[in-house]
């Protein structure tokens, strides 16, 4: 598939740039003035069933990262790792809770961010000059009670589908891509055409692409890992992400695009076109190595995915539950 052009104002102007790629790479209006599913509404039955049909070996991966003190959050934003507390514990037990018949149990607390480790980002979460997805009003879609129209619960029943790992990292590096690398579309696509047929990416289809950003931080520590300098997509694949017509797009990242970003004074440029214009939904800090391992082993790359946010309501991003599967089709004969 030939790789969309894009307009490429210079450094010293992101506006510029945000503007002309949110001019030429909108989806308002697609499919309709009250649509919040955004590029979700390529995540159809018939994908469904050619993920589901991938499944052949059972083998299964958690893509998440633990939830827990030990994690990459430093405070920006007010952004922490979470809080686990226990209302009742084994002691509390044993010396009686009150239950008949000698009865005891557990039970716990956690408060956190809802953007603190592997998560989704939400079509409420970013917003262009005030304005939120499919035109509306970031006003009237956000308020002090949440997400009003395209709460993350919106979705929550709906991803899973056929999922493809393009690992950049491996394709283009040693397997680790140094932080400030841009990845564009002519890596994306190069590494498409490495990892051979089983890499492409077609319309419905989740992208998770793996820098190694995440293994180099496990080994060295989190450092900046929450907000700092990364590899990631560079700003030019806004093209490359509209024309593909995925349903989403994940990485091993903190923030999903190259930092610092690939202008002079800017924050997050690709982020501004992607969720408000295009309407895709965006994962981060998803951990895919021990898949990206068993890729490399049997050179198939695409994979059976569900990846359901936690339904919290009216939720602008949330972590991806618990209960998700990776299964994938054996080696190619």
């Amino acid at each position: 598939m030939e790789t969309a052009s894009q307009p490429t104002p210079g450094r010293d102007d992101p506006a510029g740039a945000i503007a002309a790629a949110a001019a030429a790479y909108s989806n308002r209006g697609r499919w309709g003035g009250d649509d919040v599913l955004g590029t979700m509404n390529f995540l159809t039955d018939s994908k469904r069933r050619e993920g589901a049909a991938l499944v052949r070996r059972g083998v299964s991966f958690s893509l998440a990262q633990r939830f827990d003190t030990d994690g990459p959050q430093r405070g920006w934003r007010r952004r922490t790792n979470p809080v686990h507390t226990m209302l009742d514990t084994g002691l509390d037990a044993e010396r009686g809770q009150g239950f008949p018949h000698g009865l005891g149990g557990a039970d716990d607390v956690v408060f956190m961010p809802l953007q603190c480790s592997t998560q989704w980002d939400g079509l409420g979460h970013i917003f262009d000059h005030g304005m939120a997805y499919n035109g509306r009003r970031a006003a009237d879609v956000v308020t002090s009670a949440g997400d009003q129209v395209t709460g993350i619960e919106t979705v929550a029943g709906i991803i899973a589908g056929r999922a493809v790992l393009l690992d950049v990292g491996r394709a283009a590096g040693d397997g680790e891509l140094p932080d400030g690398f841009a990845i564009t579309a002519e890596h994306l696509d190069a590494t498409i055409a490495a990892q051979g047929p089983t890499s492409r990416v077609s319309s419905g289809d989740i992208v998770v692409v793996r820098t190694g950003q995440l293994t180099r931080v496990r080994r060295e520590g989190w450092g900046t890992y929450a907000g700092g300098e990364a590899p990631g997509l560079s700003f030019t694949t806004a093209g490359w992400l509209h024309k593909r017509e995925i349903a989403a797009i994940a990485t091993d990242t903190w923030g999903f695009e190259v930092r610092p970003n690939e202008f002079d004074d800017a924050f997050q440029p690709l982020h501004q076109v992607a969720i408000p214009h295009i309407g895709l939904f965006i994962g981060e800090m998803w951990d895919l190595d021990a898949l990206a391992a068993d890729c490399a082993g049997d050179g198939v790359y695409d994979f059976w995915l569900t990846a359901a946010p936690i339904p919290v309501t009216g939720a602008v991003g949330a972590p991806r539950q618990s209960h998700r599967r990776e299964m994938r089709h054996p080696c190619p004969q």
